[in-house]
């Protein structure tokens, strides 16, 4: 999967949240409970997990993300990006600053490791 890659260079944060419906507008965030902040190397080795994710097509569920990372800069103001996992469709969604529109929409294998590590990462928030 493709990050923006100034914007994984710039990222000192990554909020975790816990998806609980779709926004009802365009690039606004997804609401949700924020479970966890990754900092330092913990947020850098994310973010290479999210890039390492193999792609795939696109399977139809409706898109129902249930995680989704935002990331920020050192000034902590607006989401670089935040980007939306369905383990289902096996689509992601990504809106933010940082976000050309060649991103916006992307597809990985769920069942390949680094998206079952990803996953795996993301219950452990909420346990």
């Amino acid at each position: 999967m493709q990050l923006p890659a100034e914007a994984v260079a710039a990222t000192v944060l990554i909020q975790v949240v816990q998806i609980s419906g779709l926004p009802t507008e365009r690039d606004v965030a997804y609401p949700g409970k924020t479970v966890a902040h990754w900092t330092g190397s913990e947020a850098a080795a994310a973010l290479t997990l999210i890039e390492s994710l193999p792609g795939s097509a696109q399977h139809r569920c409706g898109f129902w993300p249930g995680w989704s990372v935002r990331a920020y800069d050192d000034s902590l103001d607006l989401a670089l990006f935040e980007a939306a996992f369905c383990f289902t469709c096996h689509e992601v969604r990504m809106h933010g600053t940082a976000v050309p529109a060649t991103l916006a929409t992307q597809f990985f294998d769920p069942e390949a490791p680094p998206a079952r590590n990803l996953l795996s990462l993301f219950r452990t928030t909420v346990s």
